[in-house]
């Protein structure tokens, strides 16, 4: 095996009615003021919220309230949330929602704990994080693993940027997770969030030099997991079992568990980030969309792991390795296909752009051709554009 250090601060609490223990969980981390953070209507509607406040209310602990957060969560948002909990005097942030809340309750908690910094000069390093308050979570989107994860992404509408920031610091003191809680999404965020914890995987597993085996079977276990009950799940998104293991999977694919002993690729992600800053398409959506098309790219310079990847996750057992490993690729995006998700731009809906648009997605990607993405395949670019030019249908 190949080394690596893995550390998991999170406490999870899961299981049907957890949230009932929220005011418990941060009385113990010795927090009295708290901001909570969510974003639309459904969390109140569902009575969610109420629990909530209950739940504080009976530890004796203050809150106040930010609302609205957004899909692709805005930096000027989470500014703003930061100067309410400077104001309020808060030493602890919690996040109800999934990873656009998440991520912004983290980003929160790093700019109220260094008040007079700017959160942009914070997520570009030009300001060293080296403080933060303690975030928790209440988890109702089983997809981006941002409960579990060391990294958050915002979005710079005024620049039309976005950008992630990976830290320790961004680790949740802990996760309430009660999958009863997804039972209202609907089908089409259901199927983002499968399409979310399978890239947050595949991200890690298409890394050359591949010798951590039980590395291999978490990620390749993960993956059949989320492929079987996800069938399940957008048949009925009521299937307690199903939802539970979509949930539990989600935190598991971007914790780094799934990627131990091998370095980080997400080349993907840059590529999706791109159309998410410039289109504000779903973040599950814009990863599918380009995902085939990337493989379809690099396969060739690592034929026997897209053909490993086949044999084991989708059981392909044909003689010929270069046919298993192009099968791979058609069955995984087949499957996107199945559950509803976009496997080209014109499916994102977003349309057949001009090669203008798609050099300037892939300066996007690239940080104006400033760095290079993928391990498998190193790509400028000139090569995220021909990416971007074979999804452009």
């Amino acid at each position: 095996m190949q080394e690596f250090h893995f550390y998991l601060p999170t406490e999870i609490i899961f299981g049907k009615d957890k949230e009932l223990q929220t005011g418990r969980e941060v009385s113990r981390h010795g927090s009295k003021r708290v901001l909570l953070v969510y974003g639309g209507r459904s969390a109140e509607k569902s009575g969610l919220l109420d629990r909530i406040r209950k739940s504080l209310e009976e530890e004796r602990i203050f809150y106040a309230e930010w609302g609205g957060v957004q899909p692709n969560p805005r930096l000027n948002h989470a500014q703003a949330g930061t100067d309410l909990a400077v104001r309020e005097n808060v030493d602890f942030i919690l996040a109800v929602g999934g990873g656009s809340v998440i991520d912004t309750a983290k980003a929160i908690s790093h700019g109220a704990a260094n008040p007079g910094a700017k959160l942009w000069d914070i997520w570009t390093g030009k300001v060293k994080l080296t403080k933060s308050l303690p975030v928790g979570v209440i988890l109702t989107i089983a997809a981006a693993g941002s409960e579990t994860s060391d990294s958050a992404v915002l979005t710079n509408t005024e620049i039309g940027k976005k950008a992630g920031l990976s830290t320790p610091l961004n680790r949740p003191v802990f996760a309430v997770m009660n999958p009863e809680l997804t039972y209202t999404l609907p089908p089409y965020q259901i199927a983002c969030g499968i399409a979310d914890i399978m890239m947050h995987t595949l991200e890690r597993y298409f890394i050359p030099d591949q010798k951590n085996q039980m590395t291999d079977e978490i990620a390749e276990g993960l993956l059949r997991t989320v492929i079987k009950n996800g069938r399940t799940a957008m048949k009925d998104s009521h299937d307690y079992d199903a939802m539970s293991e979509i949930m539990w999977c989600g935190s598991l694919s971007h914790n780094d568990l799934t990627g131990l002993g091998r370095p980080k690729d997400f080349s993907v992600h840059k590529l999706g980030h791109a159309l998410g800053a410039r289109f504000d398409c779903a973040h599950g959506a814009s990863l599918t969309a380009v995902w085939g098309s990337w493989a379809e790219y690099v396969y060739k310079n690592d034929i026997k792991r897209f053909c490993h990847y086949g044999e084991k996750v989708f059981g392909l057992d044909g003689e010929v390795c270069e046919q298993n490993a192009r099968a791979a690729i058609q069955a995984t995006t087949d499957y996107f296909r199945e559950i509803g998700m976009p496997v080209s731009l014109s499916e994102l809906g977003i349309g057949i752009q001009e090669e203008g648009v798609l050099r300037e997605l892939a300066q996007d990607a690239t940080r104006g051709d400033s760095v290079e993405l993928s391990f498998i395949r190193k790509l400028k670019a000139e090569d995220v554009y021909q990416i971007f030019r074979m999804a452009n249908h």
